[in-house]
């Protein structure tokens, strides 16, 4: 439409400059240096032309070959463009083979190769063929060394996939040379760190962790709660004992694991009154079966009164299987043979575990009741084994 707009203006501004100058063509004369040219002005409108035209001929021969390479390099990268796609569509699909010969094909026309090859890598990482894999990775960092983090990770992301942990470590030190706080680096070192058990230094790495990267609340405080639970559990005496817990955060003192942990450590370095002075305490505040059974387990001193206090609980809590046998424990310290057995089978009546059918044998065998404490004893194996044990054949007397 432009075009036939400029063509009907030119035809007419044509056919009106002809009109005058074929009244009087006109007369020019050029003198140069001594030389006179002499024509009329519809020649000189002529050659004005013709010059026109033949500087844009020229101008077009001259710019030729780069709109050809333009027009081949747009053809270039359309076709290195449908076979990524359809490289994509392959190792989407499960045909790793295929997709990665297409990508790595594409990349050799493609503008930003550094995809193709990390997709590649991908393919063959999907295959299992790691050294295949190291060496697409290997291609994408001397194609864009400016992409070293982005090969790094990608190359610790799959070494920490199959399990080469060694080596994803090693990667991801060198990534941290050159970006000590990279967010996604630091959280693939702490998965790692999880991963391997390495509690120590995941205690040291968690404040990082929680300043520079976007982990999800939940996944930092399960790391957190194991880290603090592994100093509880190696904790040499109270007073270390006392600083491990020092460190905990306040909002994960409440978690049942810790607890569990630290009450523990109290009665593993022997401060038993202690520690059930505290299990009063916290249950007064919040009753848990787990800090129920631990006071079961505890030696304190006066075990007079520890099982007064039990007893006490029964009251508003008698249904609970979980303070019987913590009863029945305490009577078994107080060498109250009929109260325990009674508080025992009550418990195995209501909820039969190893642990019940242990105390109820140790029990009978106190008793003298040695045919009837290998039954108990057999039966909690069984809770243990899976699957129901044969009775234990008992000897005869001669």
């Amino acid at each position: 439409m432009k075009f036939g707009i400029i063509v009907v203006v030119v035809l007419f501004l044509s056919a009106f400059g002809a009109h005058f100058l074929l009244a009087d063509p006109g007369y020019v004369v050029i003198n140069i240096r001594g030389y006179v040219v002499e024509m009329s002005v519809p020649v000189l409108v002529g050659f004005a032309v013709l010059l026109l035209i033949t500087a844009w001929l020229i101008r077009k021969i001259i710019v030729a070959p780069r709109r050809l390479g333009e027009a081949a390099g747009r053809y270039r990268s359309a076709r290195s463009g449908q076979k990524l796609t359809k490289g994509m569509i392959a190792v989407a699909e499960g045909n790793f083979a295929r997709g990665e010969k297409m990508l790595a094909r594409a990349a050799s026309t493609s503008d930003s190769p550094l995809f193709n090859y990390l997709q590649a890598a991908r393919a063959a990482h999907l295959q299992g063929r790691d050294e295949r894999r190291d060496e697409w990775l290997r291609l994408a960092y001397a194609e864009t060394p400016e992409a070293s983090n982005a090969v790094l990770l990608t190359q610790a992301e799959f070494q920490l996939d199959r399990g080469q942990h060694e080596q994803a470590l090693a990667t991801l030190r060198r990534l941290e040379e050159d970006s000590r706080n990279h967010a996604h680096a630091l959280a693939l070192m702490g998965r790692l760190y999880f991963r391997l058990e390495d509690w120590s230094t995941l205690s040291e790495l968690l404040p990082r962790l929680r300043k520079n990267t976007n982990l999800p609340p939940e996944t930092l405080d399960k790391w957190s709660i194991r880290v603090h639970a592994e100093a509880l559990d190696t904790a040499a005496d109270v007073e270390v004992l006392d600083q491990a817990w020092k460190s905990v955060a306040r909002k994960l003192k409440g978690d049942i694991g810790l607890l569990e942990s630290y009450y523990r450590g109290l009665m593993r370095n022997g401060a038993h009154d202690r520690a059930e002075k505290e299990l009063a305490a916290a249950l007064r505040t919040s009753w848990r079966g787990p800090l129920v059974t631990l006071f079961g387990l505890v030696e304190a001193t006066d075990t007079t009164k520890q099982l007064k206090r039990a007893e006490g609980w029964l009251k508003n809590h008698g249904e609970d299987p979980d303070l019987l046998l913590a009863a029945a424990r305490l009577c078994l310290r107080n060498e109250l043979w009929g109260k325990a057995r009674s508080y025992l089978e009550t418990v195995i009546s209501m909820r039969p575990t190893p642990e019940a059918y242990r105390e109820y044998g140790s029990l009978l065998t106190e008793m003298g009741e040695a045919d009837a404490a290998a039954d108990a004893y057999r039966d909690g194996l069984g809770m243990v084994a899976g699957e129901p044990l044969p009775a234990i054949p008992h000897i005869d007397k001669d």
